[in-house]
């Protein structure tokens, strides 16, 4: 499994990224991308910045650099000790020094308001079980109607029922934030493929590995490592390898690494072919930020001139 032009779908031009070999954590397997970078864009930690919040289910970004643009990574929500917690439905792209306010921004705590202060922030990607569901809720200004999809997700977790995402992301971050340091981010890595048991469960293209590095935990810890987490397996008694000299323990390490690298291979969907296509959304300069729709995935990507920047990608149901 190497090039990625043949396994999603054909509104994407994948031709020149690549998969690398898979890493597992328990229930969730990430398999490192490469590709062509496109330098840039103003990643999100140390270029995006949420300004304020306006009000219940409104927020401000704003692109802080003073050259490049900024792509707001699909989903990004900000969790602060002195204002209300919010997620975004879409992405989008700001240029240099450009603010934004969001009005169908989904508040992800029923209650609790109060005045942001930029330094007790931090960032996080909503959980997978919840974005087909926010996909479907951009543009609806409601800053409460994610609220009952986290509720069902807590009560899942065996948490109170409330429409509170903290009770997973900040209560659980010490339990999830384990799968930062048991997967590894891989030099010059710009994507990933994740699956959480074999079920695929998203692909993640970034503008260039600086960018997906910033994004690495929002992702790993948060987008995909909560389902893992649920999904955890018990964990049994790894099996010793057979070999009697170095050569033959490469052999073996190369044949569990095909097997692998097939196993993997297999749980990808179908491609969509003509049922998928990228509806343009908005468009800065050359950039076109566009939504998935059909086939059975949703998400946004990113292209300049009919190749990929960026790219959230996942099943529509989960």
């Amino acid at each position: 499994m190497t090039s990625l032009t043949t396994i999603l779908p054909a509104p994407l031009d994948l031709g020149g990224y690549r998969a690398g070999t898979p890493q597992r954590a328990g229930a969730l397997t990430m398999v490192p991308v490469y590709g062509p970078a496109r330098p840039g864009i103003v990643p999100p930690r140390s270029g995006l910045k949420l300004k304020r919040v306006v009000g219940y289910g409104q927020v401000e970004l704003a692109n802080g650099a003073r050259a490049g643009v900024a792509i707001v990574p699909l989903h990004i929500g900000y969790i602060q000790d002195a204002a209300q917690n919010h997620a975004l439905c879409s992405s989008a792209l700001l240029g240099a020094g450009q603010s934004r306010r969001f009005d169908d921004a989904c508040c992800v705590q029923a209650g609790q308001g109060g005045f942001l202060e930029g330094r007790d922030q931090w960032f996080f990607v909503l959980p997978l079980e919840l974005r087909a569901r926010a996909m479907r809720l951009r543009g609806r200004e409601d800053y409460a109607k994610l609220w009952p999809d986290i509720a069902e997700l807590n009560r899942a977790y065996g948490l109170p029922s409330r429409g509170h995402l903290e009770q997973i992301l900040s209560r659980k971050r010490a339990v999830l934030t384990q799968f930062r340091s048991r997967l590894e981010l891989m030099p010059g890595q710009l994507g990933a493929l994740f699956f959480v048991g074999d079920r695929f469960a998203g692909l993640e293209l970034a503008p260039d590995p600086g960018y997906f590095a910033e994004l690495w935990m929002a992702l790993v810890c948060f987008a995909y490592g909560v389902a893992a987490w649920r999904a955890e397996p018990e964990r049994g008694q790894a099996e010793p390898y057979e070999a009697g000299s170095l050569a033959e323990l490469r052999a073996e390490l190369a044949r569990d690494r095909s097997a692998r690298l097939a196993e993997v291979a297999s749980w990808l969907p179908a491609p969509g072919g003509g049922d998928v296509r990228l509806v343009e959304e908005e468009r800065y300069l050359d950039l076109r930020l566009s939504t998935f729709t059909g086939g059975g995935l949703a998400g946004q990507a990113v292209t300049e001139h009919g190749r990929p920047v960026y790219a959230s990608l996942f099943p529509d149901k989960w």
